[in-house]
């Protein structure tokens, strides 16, 4: 039997069919949404909900065969879509990258008001509520991924696994339930949303959580190294801490995250730096960019520079700047700064869990930051003391979303899904 995992992210939209009893991917299928709305406010991040439902309906169709026995969906964390009675969507996706809590309101911004974070759920209907914005026609809101789910079920109301619902923020996630009155449908379980054309479907999750699904057991730490970065690891309690975030997880455990804004961005921002630098001397192959900063780094262990790559600032203080000091006359080249900005990607989310109680004894790493870039393996090794394992799969939240529907539909308990995982 096989099983399908979709994963709505935020530029492109994965799907993924894996078997069964060994968790191979038997096929993988990538496309560009291209839903990014440009005619917006500086502030606004929007999508088109219905370019991501085609994309994504168009990936399903192409991977459907009669031999599959569950669809698993999982996508972009903290942003919103508004839905009517009839359960159709009414507005655009607000996504988790949207500014407009960080506007000002009231000596504050909206998400200090309310005490979240901008790109939130909750801050992004605060501040549409307060400004007038909300669709009249709107009961309800949740993710993009939920609303997929919605229309292959057929339902009206959107059932909500709570490693979304904490996404939105004002989420208690020891007694689950919101803080803040918000009356949507919540589960904490291995569930099913319904059928599509007699296939169980099951809730959607967020992508953070599928992606260590896919990746991790207890007792493994997760480095991921995408457009942002995160460290993670599953846990027994509610850790507290500066930049770090306890997120409901699977069967009664946490997940404790350290979330990077910039993350494996700070390293495009500096090939685009480079890609600048390469017009003023004439005709060049752009795609040649990161095979020359691959180049830099070949002999390149160590640097008097230091980078901090905090350039989007954090979820708690968007005004925070990256930096780059300790230049000096014998530092001041580029392989130097590109093994700096490495570094400080490292240590960034190193210095989120550093203190904390949280235990581990192996060291994994996902993302295309980490599978396109030996310098950076070498960097986060040497960072954390340890080796680090790589997944054999590509797509870690398409597939973690595919395993969470095995065990949702009994095929597998967590401990077998676990062993589905291979490293390289």
């Amino acid at each position: 039997m096989k099983a399908i995992g979709i994963d709505i992210g935020t530029t492109s939209i994965c799907g993924v069919i894996i078997d069964t009893a060994s968790g191979k991917v038997e096929r993988s299928i990538t496309r560009n949404s291209e839903a990014f709305i440009s005619e917006c406010q500086p502030f606004e991040k929007i999508q088109s909900v219905e370019k991501i439902m085609n994309t994504a309906d168009t990936i399903l169709a192409e991977l459907m065969s009669e031999d599959v026995s569950v669809i698993g969906v999982t996508g972009q964390m903290h942003g919103i879509v508004y839905i009517d009675k009839d359960g159709n969507a009414c507005s655009h996706l607000y996504t988790w990258q949207d500014g407009r809590g960080d506007l000002p309101y009231k000596g504050t911004t909206y998400a200090k008001y309310i005490g979240g974070s901008t790109g939130f759920g909750c801050v992004t209907d605060f501040y549409n509520c307060e400004n007038g914005v909300r669709p009249e026609n709107a009961v309800a809101f949740c993710t993009i991924h939920d609303y997929f789910v919605m229309r292959l079920c057929g339902r009206k109301t959107p059932l909500i696994h709570t490693s979304d619902a904490a996404s939105f923020g004002c989420f208690d996630i020891v007694n689950m339930r919101f803080t803040n009155g918000l009356d949507l449908d919540v589960t904490a379980d291995f569930a099913i949303a319904g059928e599509y054309r007699g296939i169980p479907v099951s809730v959607a999750i967020g992508d953070n959580q599928a992606s260590v699904f896919s990746c991790i057991k207890e007792g493994d730490l997760l480095l991921n190294f995408g457009t942002g970065s995160q460290i993670s690891a599953i846990c027994d309690k509610v850790i507290i801490g500066e930049n770090i975030e306890t997120r409901p997880y699977f069967g009664g455990k946490y997940l404790c995250v350290g979330a990077a804004l910039c993350g494996g961005r700070a390293y495009s921002l500096l090939k685009e730096f480079y890609r600048e630098i390469l017009e003023y001397v004439g005709d060049f192959d752009e795609k040649q960019v990161y095979a020359i900063m691959d180049k830099m780094l070949e002999k390149h262990s160590s640097s008097s520079m230091t980078a901090d790559t905090r350039f989007a600032g954090t979820r708690a203080d968007s005004s925070i700047t990256g930096k780059i000091i300790g230049i000096t006359t014998e530092n001041f080249h580029p392989s130097d700064l590109t093994y700096a900005v490495l570094c400080g990607m490292t240590d960034e989310l190193y210095g989120m869990f550093e203190g904390k109680d949280i235990k581990y004894t192996s060291l994994v790493g996902s993302g295309n930051g980490i599978r396109k870039n030996p310098a950076l393996v070498k960097i986060v090794q040497e960072r954390f003391g340890m080796k680090m394992k790589i997944p054999s799969h590509l797509e870690e939240a398409a597939v973690g979303a595919a395993m969470f529907g095995l065990v949702t539909n009994g095929a597998l308990s967590v401990d077998d899904a676990s062993q589905l995982i291979k490293y390289n």
